[in-house]
Order: structure tokens, then C-alpha cells, then sequence
């Protein structure tokens, strides 16, 4: 936004500050929040404090960096304001979890590593955290943020300190941070209607299972390599012989990767599918649905404990439904999700769902590139925190600019109302 539009949109940016903001104890803190959130808005390469600082009219660098950086204000208050005021905004088909990196120099930025870095697509020192989004096909907002600490930090009592990480976080896995992060909204109230994930996380077997423990339904990516049992597979076991221990329930094929079972169906099994409208004409490609059962050593250790004792499981692993995509142009399939939905659910909403994160990753080019969610330049996990907190609440200042006055345009295609329309 340029200058002009800015301040013409300060009455509403007031009213937003005052309702978003009310945690905030003091009247000088909730004024430098909408002098932050101004300069997040305003046009300029940069978005850290000095040059933002010095494109206000009112920007003071020295009271920016200690209410970002030094100020003891709590960010979860505020982020629980924009979750409550956004998700009936944004009216989410689902939640989708993922993470964002953000490349650092050096080795004292709060939780920085060397670690795989999305932004740059390789190893390199970065900060990583794990975020909720609610998404719908017209917008999406980031509902809640968790940094990850590296297991070098755990065990750093020196940057821990410098840094000002609180001595109840340590190192955490990824998805058992998006787990904390749902089970944190659920307290405020607000539980997902489906959850969708990249391959990072719908590949653990433990993620999925602790989506499934919390009733929650998902439609999550997975690699090709992910072994599966056909839905219709039977576990037996051998004739007891009275000596030893019986023997257990197990299945007795060997389980197949879902690329080989996916393409042993043939591209004439799949059908196609349009999910929506993008910018060079409608998105569609070619789908199989399959109900199958996931296997290996770890979903055979869940499938076990989640019976009532240790010699009740008959060995039968759960059901779900494997989607594969098979695009116009490929030799196989390339892409591959499992879902928890009903087994009827129409193969188009399973697609719509499964590709639905393009939404986040187009507003994720909002947070990065406009409103600087990677330009934070302190070090400290307090200031981390309040940055992206900000950041958060001007991108939910924005969308619901977008989203109010509702401009009449016709309906985009869709897979809600669509049906397939030939086999491929």
C-alpha cells in the first residue's frame, strides 16, 4: 500500500488495533502496534525497523525496537483475537499445517541452525517454525506460530539465555508442534473442519494418528514410497501348535508403495477432475481414489496400542483412501495423498481438499515479500514472537479489507458443484 491508501484506511486500522489488540495492557504499546502495523502496510523493500522507522511520519527506531524486541506484552492473547475474529471471516474448508523457514547469517537469531530451508531449497542456517492456517478457495490466515528449537538449542544454556528462550521449551518435532498448536486453537474454541499437510507431515504415521485420536479428519500428501495393503487384505495366523507363544494376526503379501499400486490400475482407471479456476483457464488433471491400508512398523505399532490390550488387536490395520494424480504428459503418477474422510466422499471434494494449500502458498507470498515476515532482524524469542504476531495482524487487516466489501464477480469453477468428466 502506498501512503495515500494507508491513511485512508486509518479509522478502520484504529478500530481493528483497538478490538485485535486489547490484551495489551498499555495505551503507548497499543499505539506503536498500529505504528507498526503502518509500516508493515506502506510499500518498501524492507520491511525491518529502521527503514520502517523512517518511512512513518510518526516512527521513532528506538521505541519500535523496544516494543518489538524488550516489551514483555503477550503475543498468544493477540494471535487468539485474530483466530476468533478471522476464521468466521475466511469460512475455512480446512486448516492446512506447514512450516516456513527464514535464512539467517550467523549463529545467535533465536533457534537458528543449519537445517533444510525451504525458502532456499537446500541445508543452510535458517530459523524454522510450524504454522495453522485457515484456508478457504478466497483467502486464508495464519492462526497460530510455533519455533522450532533445534536439539544443538536444548542443550545451549548460553544462547537459551542470551536469547531468552523460556526454560519449559525445548526441542520438539515438527508435527508434534502442529499438534500443540491444534490442540492450543481447540482450547479457544475452534476446531477444524479437515486438516491438510504437505508430505513433511502426512508422511508420520504418528501425525496421522494423533489427528485421528482427536477426531479430526485430514487429507495430507505422502511420498510415492509410502507401503500400503489393499483395503481388502485379511491378516491370518498360522495354526497354533499349543507349544510357545500363539502366534499373532498378521498379513501375509508383502505391502506395495502406492506408486506401484496406483499405476498397476492403469491410466484408464483414473478420471478427470477440475478443482478450480486458475489464471490461464480451469485446473484439472487426472484422479484415482483407492481405499487401502497403511503399513509399516510404525503404523502396525499404532493399529496395536490403540486396542484395549495387548493381545486384543486381530491385526487388521485402518482403512483410509489413497488419492493418486496422474497428470496429462506423465509415464506414471506423480502425486499421492491419504485421507481419513468417509470412504464416500466424492473423489472431487477429495481433490479440491487435497489441492487446496495453493491458497496459503500464494498468500504466504503476502507475508514474505509484502508485509516481511523474513525481515525480522532481532535475536531474541521474545521479539520473534511479537514480529510475527504483527506481521499475522496486518495480513488479517488486509484480508479483511479484501473480504468486506464483496465485489459481484462470477463464480469460479469449482469441485463443489462440478462432476468428472471423463476418464483419462
Amino acid at each position: 500500500m502506498d501512503a495515500h491508501e494507508v491513511n485512508r484506511a486509518r479509522a478502520k486500522l484504529a478500530l481493528f488495533v483497538a478490538d485485535v489488540f486489547a490484551s495489551v495492557p498499555r495505551k503507548d504499546q497499543r499505539a506503536k502496534s498500529d505504528c507498526y502495523l503502518r509500516g508493515l502496510m506502506l510499500d518498501g523493500r524492507r520491511k525491518s525497523i529502521q527503514p520502517m522507522a523512517e518511512r512513518l511520519p510518526d516512527g521513532n527506531e528506538q521505541n519500535l525496537q523496544q516494543f518489538v524486541n524488550q516489551s514483555t506484552w503477550d503475543p498468544v492473547p493477540v494471535r487468539r483475537r485474530i483466530a476468533e475474529r478471522m476464521v468466521p471471516q475466511v469460512g475455512p474448508d480446512a486448516w492446512a499445517v506447514d512450516d516456513v523457514s527464514f535464512p539467517k547469517d550467523g549463529k545467535m537469531s533465536v533457534a537458528v541452525a543449519p537445517q533444510y530451508c525451504g525458502a532456499l531449497g537446500k541445508q543452510a542456517n535458517c530459523q524454522v517454525a510450524v504454522s495453522v492456517h485457515a484456508v478457504s478457495e478466497a483467502a486464508s490466515c495464519p492462526l497460530q506460530w510455533r519455533l522450532f528449537v533445534p536439539q544443538e538449542w536444548a542443550e545451549d544454556p548460553v544462547r537459551r539465555r542470551k536469547t531468552g528462550i523460556p526454560e519449559e521449551t525445548g526441542h520438539r518435532e515438527k508435527w508434534r508442534l502442529a499438534l500443540d498448536s491444534i490442540d492450543e486453537l481447540a482450547g479457544w474454541g475452534l476446531v477444524p473442519p479437515v486438516v491438510v499437510a504437505d508430505a513433511g507431515y502426512g508422511q508420520n504415521a504418528d501425525f496421522r494418528d494423533g489427528l485421528e485420536r482427536r477426531s479430526i479428519g485430514y487429507v495430507v500428501a505422502i511420498r510415492s514410497d509410502v507401503t500400503v495393503h489393499p483395503h481388502d487384505a485379511v491378516p491370518t495366523a498360522p495354526t497354533w501348535s499349543g507349544n510357545g507363544r500363539k502366534p499373532q494376526p498378521r498379513y501375509r503379501d508383502k505391502p506395495s508403495p502406492v506408486a506401484a499400486l496406483a499405476a498397476g490400475h492403469g491410466r484408464p482407471a483414473f478420471t478427470e477432475v477440475t478443482w478450480r479456476e486458475g489464471s490461464r483457464g480451469p485446473m484439472r488433471s487426472c484422479f484415482l481414489a483407492l481405499r487401502v491400508r497403511p503399513a509399516g512398523i510404525r503404523s502396525r505399532r499404532l493399529a496395536r496400542a490403540a486396542t484395549t490390550g495387548p493381545d486384543s488387536w486381530d491385526g487388521v490395520l485402518p482403512e483410509v483412501t489413497l488419492l493418486a494424480e496422474w497428470p496429462d504428459g506423465a509415464e506414471a503418477p506423480t502425486g499421492y495423498w491419504l485421507s481419513s474422510l468417509p470412504a464416500d466422499t466424492p473423489i472431487t471434494e477429495l481433490v479440491r481438499l487435497a489441492k487446496i494449500r495453493w491458497r496459503i502458498e500464494h498468500d504466504y507470498r503476502e507475508l514474505k515479500h509484502g508485509l516481511g515476515l523474513d525481515h525480522f532482524e532481532g535475536r531474541s524469542w521474545n521479539g520473534w514472537h511479537h514480529h510475527v504476531t504483527l506481521v499475522t495482524a496486518a495480513h488479517a487487516f488486509l484480508t479483511e479489507q479484501r473480504l468486506a466489501p464483496k465485489a459481484d464477480t462470477a463464480n469460479s469453477p469449482s469441485t463443489r458443484s462440478s462432476t468428472p468428466s471423463r476418464t483419462c
